[in-house]
């Protein structure tokens, strides 16, 4: 099915965009995420990509041109020869009609911009205005949001807001219009959704038309209610709200199960504190045991260089697993995980020489997570399916982090494995004694 292509807001309320060049010519295959063309307005140059994959036909802008957003300037096919020259969906006229009001409603369209991305539709976050407000050009109007980014968009006129054409939570489509911004300030300003602009035309024959299907009997209809969650689950929030709730470890989506309404801004955050902590669900073999050791000073960095030096052992992962496997005990298989790999270890009794890799398919006895070259300090990770030990620095030393559920290990033998780890950290020289 072909796809228009459409100049895009590139995120701000111009009005149209020079194509500046092509990037891909009438015929040529193109793929999703393909850069097609470059568009230059006042603030930006940008590549816009393809959305859907064919090839490039029915161009009907050339390089240079000046092009009103929305316009399609070309198709997406299923074949090289096209379809022909398409209707432009995406124009509006100046004027529009809205089924709220018995009159007009003119002025200044103010569209769902593209954020410089080839999305199809923009969730819309919040308004920062009401309808009937004044507003100037570089005000902040509302939040848009997509799958990447959101962002606030500027109303891009001066006036009053004639009209709101979608409500906070709705979805619209890239290039449609979703506010009016008139010269004069409007004597009944309108404020309706989107699922309000086009009603299904009522035939005069037939009875009414329900707007979704009826009930069941043992049903009762829902009352309304803020939504707790936006189409597919997403939170609505202010950029500022979710950089500080991202850095303060706080999840916005317990405001929503709490029934807060949305969106949130900063002022909800004191809110979402004052929350009372909910019991954690304990999941299938979720750890029962966490024992934490602390290493005042590390020895085995120094006691690395020495193996490699006089030994010929430079393999620091081989070195760790058999300080741990012989923590365990004799013929451990250890995993130890290290900068995103993870290598498996056949531990046998006696030598740290003896130590080798082990056959990719083979079940581990313990997981070593090396994490001393992070920031982390102390983790929580749950129940795994073998226990797990994390390294993670502390200052000069380390700490250590035993997880496992109780019956992949019991209390005194995690309690050895750790006590005995931590003395070989600390002092590697005592596995060769």
């Amino acid at each position: 099915m072909p796809h228009d292509v459409i100049m895009p807001a590139l995120g701000m309320a111009q009005d149209s965009g020079v194509l500046v060049t092509w990037l891909k010519q009438p015929g040529d295959a193109v793929a999703e995420g393909d850069a097609l063309f470059e568009v230059e307005t006042d603030k930006a140059t940008m590549e816009v990509e393809a959305q859907a994959a064919g090839y490039l036909t029915d161009v009907t802008a050339p390089a240079g041109a000046e092009v009103p957003v929305g316009q399609v300037i070309a198709r997406v096919s299923d074949t090289p020869e096209g379809a022909g020259p398409a209707a432009d969906s995406h124009d509006t006229p100046e004027e529009i009609v809205t089924t709220a009001e018995p009159g007009p409603v003119t002025g200044e369209e103010v569209i769902m911009p593209a954020l410089g991305m080839a999305q199809d539709t923009g969730l819309i976050v919040a308004w920062h205005k009401d309808a009937g407000e004044a507003v100037a050009a570089g005000d902040i109007l509302f939040e848009v949001e997509t799958d990447k980014s959101t962002m606030e968009v500027e109303a891009g006129h001066d006036g009053y807001v004639a009209a709101l054409l979608a409500e906070a939570g709705e979805e619209a489509a890239v290039g449609a219009a979703i506010a009016v911004i008139s010269a004069e300030q409007p004597q009944a300003p309108v404020r309706r959704s989107i699922k309000e602009a086009a009603p299904p035309p009522a035939s005069a024959s037939a009875p009414e038309t329900p707007a979704r299907p009826p009930e069941k009997a043992d049903e009762q209809p829902a009352a309304p209610a803020a939504p707790t969650r936006a189409a597919g689950g997403r939170i609505l929030a202010s950029p500022k709200a979710r950089r500080l709730a991202l850095e303060q470890g706080l999840d916005l989506a317990r405001l929503a199960e709490a029934g807060h309404p949305q969106p949130y801004h900063v002022k909800d955050l004191e809110t979402l504190k004052a929350l009372p902590e909910a019991p954690a669900a304990r999941p299938a073999g979720a750890a029962a045991r966490r024992l934490t050791a602390e290493v005042p000073a590390c020895g085995f960095a120094g006691f690395a260089d020495w193996a490699a030096r006089e030994a010929g052992l430079t393999d620091t992962g081989a070195l760790l697993a058999g300080l741990a496997g012989a923590s365990l005990r004799p013929g451990a298989t250890v995993a130890v995980e290290a900068f995103g790999q993870t290598r498996l270890f056949a531990v046998p009794s006696g030598r740290l020489g003896a130590v080798a890799e082990a056959a990719p398919d083979t079940t581990p006895d313990l997981r070593l997570r090396d994490m001393r070259v992070t920031r982390l300090s102390a983790v929580q990770m749950g129940g795994e399916d073998t226990p797990v030990l994390t390294v993670t620095a502390a200052g000069a030393g380390l700490t250590l982090t035993l997880e496992c559920a109780a019956d992949q290990l019991a209390a005194p033998e995690a309690i050895t494995l750790l006590s005995d780890f931590a003395g070989r950290m600390e002092q590697p020289l005592r596995h060769l004694l």
